[in-house]
């Protein structure tokens, strides 16, 4: 890196120490859902396979401009970051087959019992079963209210919730086998690598038109490279139950964006489960080791 990237970089690091790591957070969860909300419009030009791989093609190609990562890793390494890279590409293909049939909240919602469930695994508290049960309340009250419930995009989304705990904890394992964003640059290249092909497959020669280029290359910098690196500079600052909570709100801000954004109303039963996966997530979070 020379001298100039080096200066830009540090005065990017500047700007964002200037901002309190709580609004970091929550500056990454509402970049998220705008990115998802600006996902729906591009699924009637070229699907839910090609959104997804303009997003993860844009994004693995900045976060590789950005790191410039090395290529030469040992093979306990390169096992990681295959691992990470696949369970993304899963996880983002899903979750936008969900999100082409669901409303934004509702995916989020059910998506984010993923992660959920990775706070609760092992937990031998009595509390959590309280957050487990609360949880299981809020899908039941989706279930109930499911006049615009696809079940397929529910099974989508309840995918994207398994592949979400499982990038959990690859997650994990990518930080300690790479340092900086070297790892999620790599896994970036390999998420592409998986999806790409399925969007060429399904969107052929619309992936190409300037404006759908433009937008997708907005989607990974709303979706990904910038959430990330918010998160990541948060994570410096802050402990990560602070951090969990306030990732807690997510499906809420979901449903909010979805509504302002997309004119996609839930019914009070809707929002009632919504809030019930908020609550069960922030307190699960709240409660966990400072080891988990």
């Amino acid at each position: 890196m020379n001298a100039e990237q080096t200066g830009h970089t540090a005065r990017a690091g500047r700007a964002l120490g200037a901002i309190p790591p709580t609004v970091l957070v929550l500056l990454g969860i509402v970049s998220v859902q705008m990115g998802s909300a600006l996902a729906k419009h591009l699924f009637s030009e070229v699907g839910s396979f090609g959104t997804v791989a303009l997003r993860l093609f844009f994004a693995a190609v900045v976060l590789m401009l950005l790191w410039r990562p090395s290529l030469r890793l040992n093979r306990s390494t390169w096992t990681v970051v295959l691992g990470y890279g696949v369970t993304l590409g899963v996880m983002n293909l899903c979750f936008y087959l969900a999100l082409s049939r669901l409303p934004l909240g509702i995916a989020v919602t059910i998506e984010f019992l993923g992660p959920l469930a990775v706070a609760l695994a092992g937990s031998r508290r009595w509390l959590d079963a309280v957050w487990a049960l609360l949880a299981a309340g809020g899908v039941v009250l989706l279930m109930e209210g499911r006049g615009d419930l696809n079940l397929v995009g529910a099974l989508f989304a309840l995918a994207a919730g398994t592949c979400w705990g499982l990038y959990i904890l690859v997650g994990a394992a990518l930080g300690r086998h790479t340092t900086e964003g070297n790892g999620l640059a790599l896994g970036m290249a390999v998420a592409a690598l998986v999806v790409v092909p399925f969007g060429v497959a399904d969107s052929g020669t619309a992936l190409l038109q300037p404006w759908v280029l433009l937008a997708g290359l907005g989607l990974a910098l709303l979706s990904s490279v910038i959430p990330y690196s918010l998160d990541l500079e948060a994570l410096r600052r802050i402990p990560p139950q602070v951090f969990g909570i306030l990732m807690s709100l997510e499906p809420a801000m979901a449903a909010l964006i979805g509504l302002v954004v997309l004119q996609e109303s839930l019914r009070w039963s809707q929002w009632i489960a919504v809030l019930c996966v908020v609550a069960a997530s922030a307190g699960a979070t709240r409660g966990a080791r400072p080891d988990a």
